[in-house]
């Protein structure tokens, strides 16, 4: 019975590694994508676009964003930018107007008075209004604080020459200037999110997110998927991109087209960002469990490679949990063979974390130059010594017996390597006291060396996890926006 415990948990130690093995598989796909994209279907072509700009509350950023969308490099009588204001109580709907008045024809100021139910219910309320008429051929919906490259939205409606593309989105790139360790640190993420992850997914036929902040929709791919945006879940995006591949259309990413956003330095304010996000990947995982592993009867999103990689994303703090009981457990049971799995996971991890980090380097040179320490230590710093842990076991061996027991009560070693081999989990445990720690107060000078001791990545493990807990619990779906400060920039 003993043995059939062993196996069982070198198993759960080896389902730790199949989140880095679906980056893995992404990164390697991205080779593809220079013979296997939509380049070739793309023509010279020009849409009448409606822009839709969902804002509540955006004084800060709106006149700066409608300013930008105004110098794009796109013919003026094919634009049209609409402000939705969300019953803002700010100086936003002043703003919208004169800018209105500054660009007639061009910019409109569209008023909700009873707001706060979210960005779905604000983008369907322009929705019908741009509907409405038979002006719009295409729909460009984006953020209140987006700034998009002069040839962005000229990039993005090249692919609309094609009738079988519904949906394209853009390589959005973090541009707070200045930078912090937290927003220096998703500049690097996006690159393996977004440059790395959607071309694989180019290359695969199916895209997970045309992204929230730069969705360009064809008129005949809004009406076919209800002519709404969905309400129901906290990714709408994600639902629509679903919808778009499953009416039978294409969605794509464009990583040439380059648009720069905002994004949060503070512990506490990406928590509220990217728990809205996981869980509404939680909710599309159930709500289009129709669909999952089933490539016959539902092409892009029923792909297997694909389902592998989505339920290996989602699930990433449960099967980092299953490694570190696992891992534990072995260390009783099966003390070689605790060491075997343990130094196959975190070999792992080090073979991935290295060719993400030189990918990285050839996808997104500028960005990389920027953010290397942050890209560095993404993992944490615990986590890097756990790799070299595993490269050079007998020198860190001797390191860690180098250090004398405090005392005779207990055994120090026994502790130290209990603790290591719990690290796979407990990272997440210890990055969510980070958080707390934060918003109780703490300094940036205090919080900022621990986080670098725990890694981002960690963090947004925890918020994953911490999603599961409020879908549980049924907590109430509630669209909390991150707050923006006007401090974005295109900074190359």
């Amino acid at each position: 019975m003993q043995e059939v415990w062993v196996w069982v948990c070198v198993v759960a130690v080896f389902l730790g590694t199949a989140p880095q093995l679906a980056a893995l598989i992404q990164f390697l796909l991205v080779g593809l994508h220079g013979v296997r994209n939509h380049y070739p279907q793309c023509a010279p072509a020009t849409r009448r676009v409606a822009v839709l700009i969902p804002a509540w509350n955006e004084g800060l950023v709106i006149d700066n964003t409608i300013e930008h969308m105004m110098s794009l490099d796109y013919p003026r009588d094919a634009l049209r930018v609409y402000v939705i204001d969300d019953a803002s109580t700010d100086q936003t709907p002043q703003l919208a107007q004169a800018a209105a008045l500054r660009y007639p024809g061009n910019v409109f100021h569209l008023r909700r008075e009873k707001g706060g139910q979210g960005k779905a219910h604000t983008l369907n309320y322009g929705l019908a209004h741009v509907l409405g008429d038979d002006w719009m051929e295409a729909v460009l919906i984006t953020d209140a604080d987006v700034q998009y490259s002069r040839d962005a939205l000229t990039r993005m409606v090249r692919h609309l020459a094609d009738p079988k593309v519904g949906a394209i989105t853009a390589y959005i790139k973090e541009g707070s200037d200045p930078g912090g360790y937290v927003s220096r640190s998703i500049a690097f993420e996006y690159i393996t999110a977004q440059a790395a992850s959607r071309r694989a997914q180019n290359v695969m036929g199916v895209m997970a997110c045309v992204a929230g902040g730069a969705q360009l929709h064809s008129r005949e791919n809004l009406i076919a998927i209800g002519g709404a945006i969905d309400t129901s879940t906290l990714a709408e995006d994600t639902y629509t991109t679903f919808l778009t591949e499953l009416s039978g259309r294409r969605a794509l990413f464009d990583p040439s087209a380059v648009v720069w956003a905002e994004e949060p330095d503070a512990l506490v304010s990406l928590w509220k960002q990217r728990l809205r996000w996981a869980r509404g990947n939680l909710q599309l995982s159930w709500a289009f469990r129709h669909a999952w592993f089933r490539p016959f009867s539902h092409r892009g999103i029923g792909g297997l490679v694909f389902g592998l990689i989505w339920f290996a994303t989602v699930l990433t703090p449960i099967l980092m949990l299953m490694a570190m009981v696992g891992g534990l457990s072995l260390l009783f049971l099966n003390p070689a063979w605790a060491w075997r799995a343990f130094h196959v996971l975190w070999l792992t991890n080090v073979f991935v974390y290295l060719f993400q980090l030189l990918m990285c380097f050839v996808i997104d040179p500028q960005t990389s130059k920027r953010a290397w320490l942050e890209g560095a230590l993404f993992p944490g710093l615990l986590s890097v010594g756990l790799m070299a842990w595993s490269v050079f076991p007998q020198r860190l061996q001797q390191l860690v017996l180098a250090f004398p027991s405090p005392g005779e009560q207990w055994d120090w070693h026994a502790v130290v390597i209990l603790a290591l081999y719990a690290w796979v989990g407990a990272c997440m445990a210890a990055a969510w006291a980070l958080y707390r720690l934060e918003r109780a107060g703490a300094p940036a000078w205090l919080v900022r060396p621990l986080l670098a001791l725990v890694g981002v990545g960690p963090v947004l493990c925890a918020v994953s996890l911490s999603a599961y807990v409020q879908e549980l619990r049924g907590a109430e779906r509630k669209w909390d926006k991150t707050v923006k400060t006007g401090k974005v920039r295109q900074l190359e």
